[in-house]
């Protein structure tokens, strides 16, 4: 399947190396929101840190990975409609290698841009003070997510009828990170925002990112951002793995 995999994912990667505009456009929304809130709003909100830009950066990573995912959703949907799909099915390969394709794809082009947005945080004054330990930390909480992301985007690849039905599904996603600890603290928002806020994945895989880059110390909240991603990429691989079997017919 290794073999099998690696072929596979070499003609997808290969398709986006040939349009490297697909991982510009992801970079770009993250990158102006980015912008947007530390020269625009950054001097109006309080979040008891003195560079806005070091508090936002984790939020906008998960927006960037968040937009990155909706791609995996289209480029499977175009392999279902065009036939390819069923062309691969046909041929003396694992057939799981397909979907496993296009997940790595995922993870290795949202990475791509996850590393273009912190380029452009560091031209803005992002610094950190993480040792190494904890950048690898964050980068396997990224990765966990993104993994979590992409098997929930395979859902919708797989079943959409249509290629707006595919990439819809991103768009909650997107805006998920701007009811949480991403942009501002919990602390400021209205009760019943507050509590949504505080008991959504975003808000503890933003603080764990944070803490982590910022304050080289990171409290139990890692667990639970832990369980948010592993969990939704558990129901969400068990999910689309009965599409594609139906897919398979």
């Amino acid at each position: 399947m290794k073999s099998n995999t690696g072929v596979l994912l070499g003609r997808l990667m290969r398709n986006i190396l040939r349009s490297p505009d697909t991982i510009i456009t992801v970079a770009i929304t993250p990158i102006m929101l980015m912008l947007l809130f530390v020269y625009v709003f950054g001097g109006a909100i309080e979040t008891g840190t003195d560079n806005y830009v070091n508090y936002l950066l984790p939020g906008i990573l998960l927006i960037t990975i968040a937009s990155g995912v909706a791609y995996t959703s289209l480029r499977l949907f175009t392999d279902v409609k065009s036939g390819l799909m069923a062309r691969f099915n046909t041929m003396p390969i694992k057939r799981s290698s397909v979907l496993w394709a296009h997940v790595l794809t995922s993870f290795v082009s949202n990475a791509l841009t996850v590393v273009v947005v912190i380029l452009v945080a560091l031209v803005m004054g992002f610094r950190s003070n993480a040792d190494i330990l904890d950048w690898l930390t964050v980068v396997g909480i990224l990765g966990l997510f993104t993994l979590a992301l992409t098997w929930l985007a395979v859902i919708p690849g797989l079943t959409a009828g249509s290629m707006e039905g595919a990439t819809a599904y991103s768009y909650p996603l997107i805006f998920l990170p701007f009811i949480s600890s991403a942009f501002v603290p919990t602390e400021t928002m209205p009760k019943i925002v507050r509590a949504f806020a505080e008991n959504q994945p975003v808000t503890s895989i933003v603080d764990s990112v944070r803490a982590l880059l910022y304050e080289g110390t990171v409290g139990n909240g890692i667990w639970i951002a832990l369980a948010w991603c592993v969990g939704i990429m558990v129901i969400a691989y068990l999910i689309a793995s009965k599409a594609f079997k139906r897919q398979l017919g």
